[in-house]
Protein backbone atom coordinates (compact mmCIF):
# COMPACT_ATOMS: atom_id res chain seq x y z
CA UNK A 1 0.00 0.00 0.00
CA UNK A 2 1.53 3.30 -1.10
CA UNK A 3 1.97 6.10 1.39
CA UNK A 4 -0.44 8.98 1.18
CA UNK A 5 1.12 12.14 -0.31
CA UNK A 6 2.01 14.80 2.19
CA UNK A 7 0.16 18.09 2.37
CA UNK A 8 3.08 19.88 0.70
CA UNK A 9 3.09 17.48 -2.28
CA UNK A 10 -0.70 17.76 -2.67
CA UNK A 11 -0.44 21.56 -2.64
CA UNK A 12 2.31 21.42 -5.25
CA UNK A 13 0.16 19.23 -7.49
CA UNK A 14 -2.85 21.48 -7.05
CA UNK A 15 -0.70 24.53 -7.81
CA UNK A 16 0.70 22.95 -10.97
CA UNK A 17 -2.76 21.86 -12.10
CA UNK A 18 -4.11 25.34 -11.48
CA UNK A 19 -1.28 26.96 -13.43
CA UNK A 20 -1.75 24.60 -16.38
CA UNK A 21 -5.50 25.28 -16.30
CA UNK A 22 -5.27 29.07 -16.09
CA UNK A 23 -2.28 29.63 -18.39
CA UNK A 24 -4.15 28.98 -21.67
CA UNK A 25 -7.04 31.14 -20.43
CA UNK A 26 -4.63 33.94 -19.53
CA UNK A 27 -2.76 33.72 -22.84
CA UNK A 28 -6.06 33.79 -24.73
CA UNK A 29 -7.16 36.86 -22.77
CA UNK A 30 -3.83 38.63 -23.41
CA UNK A 31 -4.04 38.01 -27.16
CA UNK A 32 -7.73 38.94 -27.42
CA UNK A 33 -7.23 42.08 -25.28
CA UNK A 34 -4.24 43.11 -27.41
CA UNK A 35 -6.16 42.66 -30.66
CA UNK A 36 -9.23 44.41 -29.20
CA UNK A 37 -7.12 47.37 -28.06
CA UNK A 38 -5.23 47.51 -31.35
CA UNK A 39 -8.35 47.44 -33.52
CA UNK A 40 -10.26 49.94 -31.41
CA UNK A 41 -7.22 52.24 -31.26
CA UNK A 42 -7.20 52.56 -35.05
CA UNK A 43 -10.56 54.35 -35.09
CA UNK A 44 -10.42 56.20 -31.77
CA UNK A 45 -9.02 59.47 -33.24
CA UNK A 46 -12.07 59.64 -35.55
CA UNK A 47 -14.78 58.14 -33.35
CA UNK A 48 -14.05 60.06 -30.12
CA UNK A 49 -14.57 63.58 -31.60
CA UNK A 50 -17.78 62.44 -33.33
CA UNK A 51 -19.16 61.01 -30.09
CA UNK A 52 -18.18 64.18 -28.22
CA UNK A 53 -20.09 66.31 -30.72
CA UNK A 54 -23.13 64.03 -30.58
CA UNK A 55 -23.11 64.11 -26.79
CA UNK A 56 -22.89 67.92 -26.78
CA UNK A 57 -26.10 68.16 -28.81
CA UNK A 58 -28.12 66.74 -25.91
CA UNK A 59 -25.95 66.23 -22.79
CA UNK A 60 -28.82 64.94 -20.68
CA UNK A 61 -29.81 62.01 -22.92
CA UNK A 62 -26.60 61.38 -24.85
CA UNK A 63 -24.06 61.69 -22.04
CA UNK A 64 -23.56 57.89 -22.14
CA UNK A 65 -21.74 58.30 -25.45
CA UNK A 66 -18.81 59.70 -23.48
CA UNK A 67 -18.34 56.54 -21.44
CA UNK A 68 -14.92 54.96 -22.22
CA UNK A 69 -16.38 51.50 -22.86
CA UNK A 70 -18.88 52.93 -25.36
CA UNK A 71 -16.14 54.78 -27.21
CA UNK A 72 -13.94 51.68 -27.28
CA UNK A 73 -16.76 49.42 -28.50
CA UNK A 74 -17.85 51.82 -31.24
CA UNK A 75 -14.23 52.34 -32.31
CA UNK A 76 -13.81 48.57 -32.58
CA UNK A 77 -17.00 48.24 -34.62
CA UNK A 78 -15.86 51.07 -36.89
CA UNK A 79 -12.51 49.35 -37.49
CA UNK A 80 -14.19 46.01 -38.23
CA UNK A 81 -16.56 47.77 -40.63
CA UNK A 82 -13.60 49.30 -42.47
CA UNK A 83 -11.89 45.88 -42.70
CA UNK A 84 -15.06 44.26 -44.07
CA UNK A 85 -15.54 47.14 -46.50
CA UNK A 86 -11.95 46.75 -47.71
CA UNK A 87 -12.53 43.03 -48.25
CA UNK A 88 -15.72 43.73 -50.17
CA UNK A 89 -14.08 46.39 -52.33
CA UNK A 90 -11.08 44.13 -53.04
CA UNK A 91 -13.47 41.73 -54.78
CA UNK A 92 -14.94 44.49 -56.97
CA UNK A 93 -13.48 46.23 -60.00
CA UNK A 94 -13.61 49.66 -58.36
CA UNK A 95 -11.77 48.31 -55.32
CA UNK A 96 -9.06 46.74 -57.45
CA UNK A 97 -8.59 50.04 -59.27
CA UNK A 98 -8.29 51.90 -55.97
CA UNK A 99 -5.76 49.32 -54.75
CA UNK A 100 -3.65 49.71 -57.89
CA UNK A 101 -3.78 53.50 -57.46
CA UNK A 102 -2.69 53.17 -53.81
CA UNK A 103 0.17 50.83 -54.76
CA UNK A 104 1.32 53.30 -57.42
CA UNK A 105 1.41 56.07 -54.79
CA UNK A 106 3.24 53.89 -52.25
CA UNK A 107 5.78 52.85 -54.91
CA UNK A 108 6.98 56.47 -55.01
CA UNK A 109 7.80 56.48 -51.28
CA UNK A 110 11.16 54.67 -50.77
CA UNK A 111 10.74 53.12 -47.30
CA UNK A 112 6.98 52.57 -47.60
CA UNK A 113 7.36 50.86 -50.97
CA UNK A 114 9.94 48.44 -49.56
CA UNK A 115 7.78 47.46 -46.56
CA UNK A 116 4.50 47.25 -48.46
CA UNK A 117 6.01 45.47 -51.43
CA UNK A 118 7.72 42.83 -49.28
CA UNK A 119 4.60 42.16 -47.20
CA UNK A 120 2.39 42.01 -50.30
CA UNK A 121 4.68 39.55 -52.06
CA UNK A 122 4.91 37.29 -48.99
CA UNK A 123 1.12 37.13 -48.63
CA UNK A 124 0.68 36.46 -52.35
CA UNK A 125 3.31 33.71 -52.26
CA UNK A 126 1.66 31.92 -49.34
CA UNK A 127 -1.59 31.74 -51.33
CA UNK A 128 -0.04 30.00 -54.34
CA UNK A 129 1.71 26.68 -54.86
CA UNK A 130 5.40 26.82 -55.87
CA UNK A 131 6.60 24.79 -58.84
CA UNK A 132 8.12 21.41 -58.07
CA UNK A 133 7.71 21.33 -54.29
CA UNK A 134 5.15 21.59 -51.51
CA UNK A 135 4.45 24.87 -49.73
CA UNK A 136 4.78 23.58 -46.15
CA UNK A 137 7.99 21.62 -45.57
CA UNK A 138 10.36 20.49 -42.84
CA UNK A 139 14.04 21.40 -42.92
CA UNK A 140 17.06 20.52 -40.78
CA UNK A 141 17.17 23.46 -38.39
CA UNK A 142 19.03 24.39 -36.24
CA UNK A 143 21.00 21.16 -36.99
CA UNK A 144 20.56 17.89 -38.87
CA UNK A 145 19.05 16.04 -35.88
CA UNK A 146 16.12 18.42 -35.55
CA UNK A 147 13.39 19.64 -37.87
CA UNK A 148 11.60 22.96 -38.18
CA UNK A 149 8.41 23.79 -40.03
CA UNK A 150 8.95 26.21 -42.90
CA UNK A 151 7.21 27.76 -45.88
CA UNK A 152 8.76 27.55 -49.32
CA UNK A 153 8.55 31.07 -50.74
CA UNK A 154 10.52 30.50 -53.92
CA UNK A 155 12.60 27.93 -55.80
CA UNK A 156 15.81 29.27 -57.33
CA UNK A 157 18.89 27.70 -58.94
CA UNK A 158 22.47 27.60 -57.79
CA UNK A 159 24.79 29.61 -59.98
CA UNK A 160 27.05 27.40 -62.02
CA UNK A 161 25.55 24.00 -61.18
CA UNK A 162 21.87 24.76 -61.76
CA UNK A 163 20.91 22.84 -58.62
CA UNK A 164 17.46 23.72 -57.29
CA UNK A 165 17.45 25.64 -54.01
CA UNK A 166 14.40 26.49 -51.94
CA UNK A 167 14.03 29.77 -50.08
CA UNK A 168 12.33 28.64 -46.85
CA UNK A 169 10.85 31.01 -44.29
CA UNK A 170 10.99 29.44 -40.81
CA UNK A 171 8.59 31.26 -38.43
CA UNK A 172 9.04 31.31 -34.67
CA UNK A 173 6.60 30.18 -31.97
CA UNK A 174 4.18 31.61 -30.90
CA UNK A 175 4.70 34.70 -33.09
CA UNK A 176 4.97 33.55 -36.72
CA UNK A 177 5.60 37.09 -37.98
CA UNK A 178 9.23 36.79 -36.88
CA UNK A 179 11.54 34.05 -38.06
CA UNK A 180 14.47 33.04 -40.22
CA UNK A 181 15.10 32.76 -43.96
CA UNK A 182 17.01 29.65 -44.98
CA UNK A 183 18.26 28.59 -48.42
CA UNK A 184 18.05 24.80 -48.61
CA UNK A 185 18.71 22.36 -51.46
CA UNK A 186 15.37 21.01 -52.65
CA UNK A 187 16.56 17.42 -52.16
CA UNK A 188 17.18 18.13 -48.46
CA UNK A 189 13.68 19.34 -47.59
CA UNK A 190 10.94 17.06 -46.29
CA UNK A 191 7.62 17.76 -48.02
CA UNK A 192 4.35 17.59 -46.09
CA UNK A 193 0.68 17.54 -47.08
CA UNK A 194 -0.15 20.28 -44.56
CA UNK A 195 -2.01 23.39 -45.57
CA UNK A 196 -0.75 26.82 -44.57
CA UNK A 197 -3.57 27.06 -42.00
CA UNK A 198 -2.59 23.73 -40.41
CA UNK A 199 1.04 24.78 -40.24
CA UNK A 200 0.14 28.12 -38.68
CA UNK A 201 -2.03 26.39 -36.05
CA UNK A 202 0.85 24.03 -35.26
CA UNK A 203 3.33 26.92 -34.90
CA UNK A 204 1.14 29.29 -32.88
CA UNK A 205 0.02 26.54 -30.48
CA UNK A 206 3.57 25.36 -29.88
CA UNK A 207 2.79 21.98 -31.42
CA UNK A 208 -0.34 21.34 -29.34
CA UNK A 209 -2.58 21.51 -32.41
CA UNK A 210 -1.23 19.13 -35.04
CA UNK A 211 -2.10 16.11 -37.19
CA UNK A 212 -1.60 12.65 -35.67
CA UNK A 213 1.42 11.94 -37.86
CA UNK A 214 4.14 13.94 -39.54
CA UNK A 215 6.91 13.05 -42.01
CA UNK A 216 10.41 13.44 -40.61
CA UNK A 217 12.92 11.86 -42.98
CA UNK A 218 13.75 13.23 -46.41
CA UNK A 219 12.12 10.99 -49.07
CA UNK A 220 14.60 8.38 -50.28
CA UNK A 221 16.71 8.42 -47.10
CA UNK A 222 14.57 6.13 -44.94
CA UNK A 223 16.23 2.92 -43.97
Amino acid sequence: MSARPTLGIRLQRLFLTGVLTLLPIWLTWVVVAFVFKLLSGLSRPLVDPLLARASALDPRTLAWLQDPWVQTALALLATLAVILLAGWLARRVVGQRLLRWFEAVVARIPLASLIYGSARKLLDILQTQPDGTQRVVLIDFPHDKMKSVGFVTRVIREQGTGRELAAVYVPTTPNPTSGYLEIVPVENITPTDWTVDQAMSFIISGGAVSPDSIPFSVPGTRA
